[in-house]
């Protein structure tokens, strides 16, 4: 069910009668117990998968930042083609098109737009003609785009047209989700995972196409958490160029920029000062994670562990107490990897995020082998890390989701109790991705209240059964919507 609400929203079930376990415990924590939690995710950094309606609507809703497009030239019927794949000139002579004949957007508004090329040059015009060679965009990198269903014109901002006649526009894939908007979504058990955007640190006024107010937010959620005894976990969710090219990490267009510039590890270490400095000393402040998948395969280890060294020194500038949170890089990678790297003495976490998805080994697996998988590969990893000599272990995404087709509840009922039953044993906890989702099996409180993920005899199961309610209050932002 689904509630649009102006002024104030409200939350879901908290229990304070939480079960602890003795083995571990985390500091801060009510009860002296582990992590168990939520992710907010859709909340200030938004993916549009998670909640499809908020790009309803969108003038030009299929040409977004990310967006690869095509044009062909009506009269001549031909392909406007980056000669080289970029850095040279433009051409509209190609039959057939491929990737130098792919530009993939970025928008400035819901009618300038620039065209970026595959290897990274931006379609620039003036009165001397076109080429494929500017490094970076302006004015003469941005065309109106005037539009009729697939056929456009393009006009620069002298107000000179790109003359190929008239060129037809072709979309090749579903927007990247981009569009920032601010939805607050809540429900807790003793922790709340909150994904932020490097641009926080700018507002009111970040840098565009991002909007303001994820700061004010921010700031309520821990107003909020402290009034009811929850800890707050910030995830640095986006870097400036992104740490892995996805959707969800400021990728204009999909491209990993950030372990190649000095420039933006810096930025992003200037971001980590500036969120440690504000929230420190406040006593719902749990921890930060440094940084939210680095990819494996395009962040270099020694890069990686140096601005995770750097971070957890800034961190300990404004906090002795709080918990400093790196993640191991996604892809093929060994979270030991970062035991080794000796990054801080102490109150360090590595995050693991554990999926049955993303990956063809996990497509044609039953029910069994994907459960087999939770207690002979994830248990054997957990219990390794639990007895290292060096950071807690932290499960910081998790669903109870897989590539099951038509399974029954029991079967997905089975799953979430595997999961549960491995990842409590993580020194520092869990949380869950991620609290409200439209896909249903993504969804926390769906699965609660549907009986899909049952919590047996594990601490968790007393959340459910106290029976407290806790309402929120949420200061509404004008002109955005509090979605739940």
């Amino acid at each position: 069910m689904e509630l649009i609400f102006t002024k104030w929203v409200s939350a879901f079930l908290l229990c304070c009668c939480l079960i602890s376990s003795k083995a571990f415990s985390v500091e801060g924590i009510l009860g002296d117990d582990k992590v168990r939690g939520v992710n907010l995710g859709g909340w200030l950094v938004i993916e549009g998968w998670i909640k499809p309606s908020l790009f309803e609507g969108i003038p030009n809703g299929d040409m977004l930042d990310g967006d690869q497009v095509q044009l062909r030239s009506v009269t001549l019927q031909k392909f406007v083609s980056a000669e080289n794949g970029g850095g040279t000139g433009v051409a509209v002579n190609r039959d057939v098109a491929s990737s130098w004949e792919t530009f993939r957007l970025w928008r400035v508004s819901a009618s300038e737009f620039q065209f970026r090329t595959v290897l990274g040059q931006f379609l620039t015009c003036d009165a001397f003609g076109c080429s494929a060679t500017a490094p970076s965009p302006s004015n003469s990198e941005t065309f109106f785009v005037e539009r009729k269903d697939n056929r456009v014109h393009l006009k620069l901002k002298t107000g000179a047209y790109l003359q190929a006649t008239c060129l037809e526009i072709t979309s090749l894939q579903m927007a990247m989700e981009r569009m920032r908007q601010l939805v607050f979504i809540r429900h807790g058990i003793n922790t709340v995972r909150i994904p932020v955007g490097w641009w926080i640190a700018f507002d009111p006024d970040p840098p565009a196409p991002f909007i303001g107010g994820s700061l004010e937010a921010l700031d309520n959620a821990f107003s909020w958490a402290q009034a009811y005894n929850l800890m707050c976990i910030i995830d640095l969710h986006a870097a400036p160029g992104s740490q892995n090219g996805m959707e969800h990490s400021a990728s204009n267009d999909g491209t990993l920029e950030w372990p190649n510039s000095p420039a933006y590890i810096s930025k992003t270490l200037d971001v980590i000062d500036f969120l440690a400095s504000r929230y420190g000393k406040h006593p719902a402040f749990l921890g930060i994670e440094l940084l939210n998948e680095p990819s494996a395969d395009l962040v270099p280890l020694d890069t990686l562990v140096s601005y995770y060294k750097q971070g957890y020194n800034i961190v300990r500038k404004y906090s002795s107490k709080a918990y400093v949170i790196i993640c191991q890089r996604i892809g093929k990678a060994d979270p030991m990897e970062l035991y080794e790297a000796d990054i801080g003495s102490h109150n360090l976490v590595v995050d693991l995020h554990y999926y049955n998805l993303f990956d063809p080994f996990f497509d044609h697996l039953s029910p069994s082998e994907n459960i087999e998988i939770i207690y002979k590969n994830r248990q054997t990893q957990i219990q390794a890390l639990n007895s290292a000599n060096g950071p807690l272990v932290f499960v910081g995404e998790w669903v109870n989701e897989w590539n099951v087709t038509n399974a029954s509840q029991a079967d997905y009922q089975n799953f979430g109790r595997a999961q549960l039953e491995v990842y409590n044993a993580a020194s520092f906890g869990w949380t869950y991705w991620t609290l409200k989702n439209d896909k249903k099996h993504w969804d926390f409180e769906w699965n609660i209240r549907n009986n899909y993920l049952q919590f047996g005899d594990s601490p968790i199961r007393a959340v459910f059964n106290c029976g407290l309610w806790v309402a929120l209050a949420c200061a509404w932002f004008p002109h955005l919507l509090f979605m739940l």
